[in-house]
């Protein structure tokens, strides 16, 4: 299992019509959903929310798939969330 301290940070998020990001992600944590390694934290909100002294870590990882992941947790430096086939998906995936 990995450190919190160790876990991945998301460098950068372009989606902003995500409530946890305005100037970056303030989610705690997020987690990557299955479905085209979306965000599955993403909230479709005007609303802002999180915490504004915290960068966004990954908490967990459900494309075991991708070649960042082992037993569920990312393993990537950083990762960057963008627009994909969904409103918010991870960048940094890469199938195995």
């Amino acid at each position: 299992m990995t450190d919190t301290l160790q876990m991945p940070r998301v460098q950068e998020c372009t989606v902003t019509g995500c409530g946890y990001n305005h100037g970056g992600c303030h989610a705690f944590a997020i987690t990557i959903g299955r479905e085209n390694a979306n965000c599955a934290t993403f909230i479709d909100t005007a609303a802002k929310g999180g915490l504004d002294m915290v960068i966004a870590q990954v908490g967990a990882c459900m494309r075991t798939d991708c070649q960042h992941n082992s037993e569920m947790e990312c393993h990537a430096p950083s990762i960057r969330v963008g627009p994909g086939q969904d409103q918010a998906d991870c960048q940094t995936y890469e199938p195995r």
